[in-house]
């Protein structure tokens, strides 16, 4: 009985951590509607930047926790929800997560430079050797300062949404802004103090945890994923069930430590937070059909039969002049950019074209390139097709119990599944021995393809080809369907459509696409790791996609290069080994006010192209009559419904 007392008091200090994280998550969405998912990542920052003051410095620590989380988090809070956030209220859902995630990049990126992962660095505890007997369990005053923090924070914040006017406001505002303004509510400033309290319950969460973490970059980002889960419980709306779900989480947690046996542990602790997170989204109530709405910009229009052919042949085309000039580690990086762009097609058919945000595209590609390794000696024809069918699968079988969820629930529940897999799947030893695997190239009527060169151009002329069928995809009627889905689903009911089955094709197609990329980027490679198809991976494939255009086939190219390119520019620059994601994080802040990314200056060029043939018809007078009004530039002002 002591024993067991002792885990579960173990596991109330865990989950007061994961209880104060996730009520900074539920603090910031009730008050702004924005779901940050660079909570964890504002932790991580702030918990290095506490090591900094104090053991990189010297200062007191009292001194540097006061500095931290009473100066810096609130000044980086409210320089992100002006800069940042301020212009998505009122953004669509997908904008307002891509700008998100790239604010997690930036962050990531960032920390990884300042402090170099190569040293190795810990915070030490502030009470050492110094413990109070509770119920027979001896307990540090570090674990009972933990507790008193999660106690104090539920205190603070239930007085603050009950006992003071801001609460209130805030209460009110996320009910209904207008109203709320109506009666006096500033909600600017009311979303700059949501977003200062959820930056510094944050930066405590990240704190208290880092010390049993060794500062692990990768594991305080994740911390995020435990927060989500015990915020899910509370359905993002209730602190109390938020603190119940994060007590489950984490007295689950180490109640598995003392007694599940130690060859499945690591397994089962990897599991809990992502296993309560689908489960909580599994039992939450269906969300009601997302309406169509009024948008500022036109988006691009789909590429016809001639633009997407010549855009095909224009690929293979580069691809083998590329070939031919440039050799070794550029060659191989070409390969690597036309697979990444298979992958990255998936996206523009998911995201895209049907408005489902998949956070899990770069887990698909490794599944593919594991299945190419394990199907005919790793070299067959066979393989490919093995790593479509598997990955397919895998997409419906995702699909079924994410049917039911839409937006914002879709996305934590990618999410989920992507960190499930890099626990479970890629690191485990007998799925990939040794962190790595050997990926071969398929033999087709004989030819082997041995060389980089042929390699690429297959690679290159499959690429084309993917672009060719989407691009009739998206001209056909399940392309016209997938785009009625993601403007408004409640009309796409209305009118009879099944959304479930539109959606179980969408997710089969785009797995089945990302599980062919996989498998030629695991023959351009020859050998992948497990630690390339981490999940953050799947975020920048999804931040890439959405700065080039994720509703323009290019796009998909340009995600390709870019994600091909820029690591090569950043091994030039050393010093900045957070290059790649810094990059794609400052960039994807643009995304904000420009939501079709790059793809937009082929909307601009076809409206200046309309309007140069409308100017032209006018003056020459082909008809003899003036020119429609819903012609030229004045069709231009007239909104369109998405």
């Amino acid at each position: 009985m002591n024993e067991f007392v002792s885990f579960l008091v173990v596991g109330i200090v865990t989950g007061s951590i994961y209880a104060v994280t996730a009520s900074g998550l539920v603090v910031t969405y009730n008050s702004t509607g924005v779901f940050n998912f660079a909570h964890g990542s504002v932790g991580m920052f702030l918990a290095y930047l506490y090591w900094q003051l104090w053991q990189g410095w010297g200062w007191n620590p009292i001194l540097s926790l006061a500095i931290v989380l009473l100066v810096v988090a609130p000044v980086f809070a409210l320089v992100v929800e002006r800069a940042l956030m301020r212009p998505l209220y009122g953004a669509s859902l997908n904008t307002m997560i891509v700008v998100t995630l790239g604010l997690f990049l930036v962050l990531y990126g960032t920390t990884s430079t300042i402090w170099n992962q190569t040293t190795t660095r810990n915070l030490p505890d502030w009470l050492a050797n110094d413990q109070w007997n509770v119920l027979g369990v001896n307990l540090t005053y570090e674990q009972l300062v933990t507790v008193g923090c999660a106690v104090g924070v539920a205190v603070a914040l239930w007085a603050l949404f009950r006992r003071t006017r801001i609460g209130v406001s805030m209460r009110a505002v996320v009910d209904d802004p207008p109203l709320a303004s109506l009666t006096g509510a500033r909600t600017s400033r009311i979303s700059g103090f949501a977003w200062i309290v959820g930056f510094l319950l944050a930066g405590l969460a990240g704190i208290l945890l880092a010390p049993g973490t060794g500062m692990s970059i990768q594991i305080l980002s994740e911390l995020v994923i435990f927060g989500y889960a015990a915020a899910i419980v509370g359905r993002l709306r209730s602190l109390p069930l938020t603190f119940l779900g994060a007590m489950i989480l984490g007295v689950s947690e180490s109640l598995a430590v003392g007694y599940v046996p130690a060859s499945i542990l690591n397994d089962l602790t990897a599991i809990l937070p992502m296993g309560l997170l689908i489960v909580a989204l599994l039992l939450l109530p269906q969300a009601k059909l997302a309406a169509g709405r009024v948008v500022r910009l036109r988006p691009p229009k789909p590429a016809s039969l001639n633009v997407t052919l010549g855009g095909g042949v224009a690929l293979v085309a580069a691809s083998v002049l590329l070939s031919a000039l440039v050799t070794g580690n550029n060659l191989y990086s070409v390969g690597l950019a036309l697979a990444i762009g298979i992958a990255a097609l998936s996206l523009v058919l998911l995201s895209g074209y049907g408005g489902q945000v998949w956070l899990c595209q770069f887990t698909f590609v490794g599944l593919g390139a594991w299945t190419m390794s394990k199907v005919d000696g790793g070299g067959s024809v066979l393989g490919v097709l093995a790593a479509i069918g598997l990955c397919a699968a895998a997409g419906g079988i995702l699909a079924l119990p994410a049917l039911r969820l839409r937006g914002l629930y879709m996305a934590l529940a990618t999410l989920a599944f992507a960190a499930l897999m890099d626990s479970l799947f890629f690191t485990n030893p007998s799925v990939i021995p040794n962190g790595s695997i050997d990926v071969g190239r398929p033999d087709i009527f004989g030819m082997r393809f041995t060389t980089d060169r042929a390699f690429v151009i297959l690679i290159a002329v499959v690429f084309a080809l993917c672009l060719i069928g989407v691009g009739a995809l998206r001209r056909g009627p399940f392309g016209r369907r997938l785009v009625a889905m993601s403007d408004s689903q409640a009309a796409c009911a209305t009118v009879g459509m099944s959304l479930t089955r539109t959606k179980l094709a969408v997710f089969i197609l785009g797995g089945g696409i990302a599980g062919l990329a996989g498998a030629l980027y695991g023959g351009m490679s020859r050998t992948v790791s497990f630690s390339q198809f981490d999940f953050v991976e799947s975020l920048v494939l999804f931040v890439a996609v959405a700065l080039a255009g994720i509703t323009v086939l290019s796009g998909a190219v340009q995600a390709g290069v870019g994600l091909s390119i820029i690591p090569l520019i950043g091994q030039h620059i050393p010093s900045v080994s957070g290059f790649t994601y810094i990059l794609f994080g400052v960039g994807i802040v643009a995304v904000g006010r420009n939501p079709y990314g790059i793809g937009l200056l082929f909307t601009y060029l076809d409206e200046w192209r309309t309007t140069r043939r409308s100017r032209s018809g006018a003056e020459g007078g082909l008809s003899g009559s003036p020119p429609s009004r819903l012609q030229g530039p004045l069709a231009q002002k007239v909104p369109s419904v998405g």
